[in-house]
């Protein structure tokens, strides 16, 4: 079946509509069709839904018995949760609970196949929040030699690309099936030609140390600034323990936002989200976070704030917070629908070496522009300035 593709506008070049690729970079008539007898099932995170090379994407245009989904975790748990399954299913995911493919008995092979498709911490949180996924029995890879995909890092030498991985498992569960060599060659000669094509990429995802001096600073600060959001959250009240009870309860409490506050790091659009809370807000608690009864007036249920958050926020964006605690907010009311940067994590000398944000970015000359008198304004502030000097510094030749 010939590519489809689009018009050439005066902004874009043409693209295939079904690689994604740029028209004269279009790989679709090297994918070969494969007859597979296993249904394929990828549940992809968001985040690989746009990458420009996304193995899963050329998986599913390949196998005859394959569908791929991707949504938010919470909306890809809901249309997974109501999915008819085999009663031979199995996904495929590491662990000590999961079996070898290869010494699988034909009867004990599965006969539908779940394959997870992103970054290993991606996986990871579609585990967590696929609460059916833990339900099902697990099957694993045993790679003998090192994965082709040398156009992204993987966490080791024998991490496999999607592609890679369901050519392995089907490999193992129908091998007199045809084709399935002819796809792994086609994915080694497309990687081959992006190698060729993108020389300059090819630094980090060989994994060369930075330069000597230099911060860790995620790539999105250094070159994706348009798709980083900065923000801040401020949590509801907790409950107040004596000290020997604290330990047992800590585990089970969930603190939820009440304030959301968050900026784009280039345009400077604004969020600001007051949330409905059943634990108080009390004249002492108020005064603490600089807020009054006032700043709750509209306040939204945490659905309403779900919604509205995930309205603001783009497919390409990032969400940027300074601290852990921060990002946890969001996962605690399942409102974390981006990849999320810490900005504490990042080591920098000078930064370590300061007690606080607040001090460092005065030790820095680094001023803040805060927009309110809230406590949440002033650290939302000195977050986005963080971030700033962030990007600044890694694209600043250092001495």
């Amino acid at each position: 079946m010939p590519a489809l593709q689009t018009r050439p506008s005066k902004d874009t070049e043409p693209r295939c509509y079904r690689c994604f690729r740029p028209a004269e970079a279009c790989f679709c008539d090297v994918i070969p069709e494969v007859d597979n007898q296993t249904d394929v099932l990828i549940l992809q995170h968001r985040r690989e839904r746009f990458h420009p090379f996304n193995t899963a994407r050329i998986v599913n245009q390949s196998l005859r018995r394959c569908d791929l989904m991707t949504e938010h975790n919470v909306d890809l748990n809901r249309r997974f949760e109501s999915l008819p399954l085999s009663d031979r299913v199995g996904v495929l995911y590491p662990g000590n609970d999961a079996k070898l493919l290869s010494e699988l008995s034909p009867a004990e092979r599965p006969e539908q196949l779940i394959v997870i498709d992103g970054t290993w911490h991606h996986a990871k949180t579609l585990m967590r929040d696929i609460p059916r996924l833990q339900t099902l029995p697990r099957y694993r890879l045993a790679p003998a030699t090192p994965g082709r995909y040398r156009i992204r890092r993987e966490p080791n030498e024998h991490a496999l690309s999607t592609l890679e991985a369901t050519v392995s498992a089907l490999r193992a569960i129908e091998p007199e099936t045809e084709g399935l060599d002819r796809l792994l060659g086609a994915f080694e000669r497309m990687v081959d030609d992006q190698l060729n094509h993108t020389p300059s990429a090819t630094n980090w995802r060989a994994n060369q140390s930075r330069r000597r001096g230099s911060a860790n600073v995620p790539r999105v600060l250094t070159r994706e600034l348009e798709n980083v959001v900065v923000a801040y959250g401020e949590q509801e009240k907790g409950e107040r323990l004596d000290r020997g009870a604290r330990r047992g309860v800590r585990n089970r409490f969930r603190a939820k936002p009440i304030l959301w506050t968050a900026e784009r790091l280039v345009s400077g659009e604004r969020f600001e989200c007051a949330i409905q809370t059943d634990s108080g807000l009390e004249s002492d608690f108020l005064q603490r976070l600089q807020l009054t009864e006032s700043d709750f007036a509209d306040a939204v249920s945490v659905d309403t704030f779900r919604q509205q958050w995930r309205a603001f926020l783009r497919p390409t964006d990032h969400v940027a917070v300074y601290h852990s605690n921060t990002a946890k907010l969001l996962r605690n009311v399942d409102a974390e629908f981006s990849d999320t940067l810490i900005l504490k994590s990042i080591h920098m000398k000078s930064h370590t070496k300061s007690d606080s944000l607040e001090s460092f970015l005065v030790d820095q000359a680094i001023q803040a522009q805060v927009d309110g008198s809230s406590r949440a304004s002033l650290r939302l502030a000195n977050a986005v300035a963080f971030a700033k000097h962030l990007s600044q510094r890694e694209t600043t030749p250092q001495p």
